[in-house]
């Protein structure tokens, strides 16, 4: 066995003064070294792929996904596992459905601290961000997907997987942050503005190919009119909000990421509480006071007064598609009490329509670490297969969400899908024209930084429309003062003081010493040895007696 650094220096010059120094000497050097590589950050991956996969080993993969109560997508859930199962017979996999990706984050956040956690999750980038504040919970997939035999498309993969070059570049690409990816996309949507053109013409206006805002506010003020009986004229109902936004903090970041506004950084610096950020809150509240505009939690789903004749303006995902329109095959409104009208699916309004710009969202999938390499493999294959053609096409055609691979939307079973608008509840023609809608419009699809705590900011950024909205409907009064003391509610709310320039390991990285740093602590390194070398050299010429 090797010796220890410090057994040998013990051997070899005693255990006197001078030993001490010199390692001591030794030590700080090693730091000085240490330091000046870099200060501030972290790592976090230690798996490492196993030489083979050992299928004589009986293993249990656990799977948390999201279904929005849509059967379908339990469905396709329960078919990927079951057919995953055949393939890899000493693999159990177990399903827990949730319908909200929230009690999904915060299960994952009680489970990590017992290591508990799934093996495979549902998730978004920004939750995995607070999921790697616990060291090595999530496992990083740069090795895994590179892998020549177990990667994607690897020789001893059983069933047709995709390689890398085959996920749309986009999409993969939003899964990589802290320089590894540690997740891979599952399916993505968009936010789309689901939209009564028959009040819009109605009202005496064209509805263009993409809406300003400014088009926007205009017809939903117009659409506040009444008569004489208290009846809203565009609809001759007493109920009538002409536009709702179910994603307040979607509106948020795309009316900043639409006006170049300050948002965040890479590194988690907080740039939300600005004048242009202001300037949007009281346009908000001032549409807000007028009842020309309301929010999801604030008057509940878009959908149900968009299919009753309540609403001229549905902003919802593309996921939600099924919901929105007259015909809605979800639709959660009693038969009674829907309306005909013609639905049309347009992006979100812009600043600048030349220069569209819209949120990419949708699914992804993480993989927990483990003690046992092979689960973890077990694990990776099952995140794997759920990037095959059947059930990236089978999921998509649930919701308006598009498949992640270029391979499977190359395929003709995918093409004739889209091809069947209009046909019958599977191709209703309003989740079709959703698809279409991202399909047609990835390029001018955005993400935001991922750090910690930037679920938290992402959080407070539609908290502030809500505020808003919410004094405005109860007389209150949004002008520069109520901001700023909004602003200061919404900082201490959200912590979000304590999370600026965090980066992705919750400290912020602060990259390389400056160079001053590296020349006094080199000074101090070698002052340190020549003080250690005198040492050892006094302590060898010093007379010592005889055994």
């Amino acid at each position: 066995m090797m010796p220890s650094v410090g057994s040998f220096m013990t051997k070899s010059v005693g255990s006197g003064r001078g030993a001490k120094r010199l390692g001591a000497a030794l030590i700080v050097c090693a730091l000085a070294l240490t330091l000046t590589a870099c200060h501030g950050s972290k790592t976090t991956q230690s798996f490492s792929v196993p030489e083979t996969f050992d299928e004589t080993d009986n293993i249990t993969v656990t799977f948390w996904a999201k279904n929005d109560t849509n059967k379908n997508q339990t469905a396709v859930y329960e078919r990927a596992a079951s057919e995953f199962e055949k393939l890899y017979p000493n693999v159990d996999v177990n399903i827990r459905l949730y319908t909200d990706y929230g009690k999904i984050y915060n299960d994952v956040i009680t489970n990590i601290s017992t290591n508990t956690t799934p093996n495979v999750c549902i998730t978004y980038p920004d939750h995995i961000a607070t999921y790697l504040q616990s060291e090595d919970s999530v496992v990083a997939l740069d090795e895994l997907m590179n892998d020549p035999a177990y990667g994607l498309g690897g020789s001893e993969v059983r069933f047709d997987s995709p390689t890398k070059d085959e996920i749309i570049p986009k999409f993969l690409e939003e899964c990589s942050f802290a320089g590894y990816y540690y997740a891979l996309p599952y399916m993505r949507s968009t936010e789309a503005c689901y939209v009564n053109r028959d009040f819009v013409e109605k009202l005496g206006y064209t509805l263009p190919d993409i809406m300003t805002w400014d088009f926007i506010w205009e017809v939903s003020e117009a659409a506040t009119a009444k008569d004489s009986a208290g009846n809203y004229i565009v609809n001759g109902q007493k109920t009538m909000i002409p536009f709702i936004y179910k994603s307040t903090d979607n509106m948020m970041i795309s009316m900043l990421k639409q006006l170049d506004a300050g948002y965040s950084t890479d590194m988690g610096e907080i740039n939300i509480f600005n004048d242009t950020t202001a300037d949007i809150l009281k346009e908000i509240a001032s549409h807000g006071k007028t009842g020309a505009f309301s929010t999801f939690k604030i008057s509940s789903y878009p959908a149900n007064f968009l299919n009753a004749g309540q609403c001229i303006f549905a902003i919802d995902s593309t996921a939600g598609s099924t919901w929105m329109g007259a015909g809605a095959p979800l639709s959660d409104i009693a038969e009674e009490n829907k309306v005909e009208f013609e639905t049309v699916v347009l992006p979100i309004p812009q600043y600048d329509t030349s220069d569209p710009k819209m949120i990419s969202q949708g699914p992804s999938i993480c993989i927990f670490n483990k003690e046992d390499p092979q689960e973890v493999l077990a694990s990776w294959l099952f995140a794997q297969f759920l990037l095959t053609n059947d059930i990236q096409i089978g999921y998509a055609e649930t919701e308006g969400y598009v498949p992640v691979t270029s391979k499977a939307r190359e395929t003709e079973e995918y093409r004739e899908y889209l091809s069947l608008s209009g046909t019958d509840d599977l191709h209703y023609k309003t989740k079709i024209d959703a698809t279409k809608l991202l399909l047609d419009n990835t390029d001018y699809t955005f993400v935001t930084p991922v750090f910690n705590g930037s679920a938290s900011l992402r959080d407070a950024a539609g908290a502030l429309i809500e505020n808003v909205v919410k004094k405005v409907r109860r007389k209150g009064t949004v002008d520069d003062a109520y901001i700023e003391e909004l602003y200061a509610d919404i900082r201490g709310l959200y912590r979000l003081d304590r999370i600026s320039g965090t980066g992705i390991n919750g400290a912020a990285d602060l990259g390389p010493l400056p160079a001053q740093s590296v020349a006094l602590l080199a000074t101090i390194v070698v002052a340190w040895i020549c003080i250690g070398i005198a040492a050892f050299f006094k302590y060898v010429k010093k007379p010592r007696s005889g055994n």
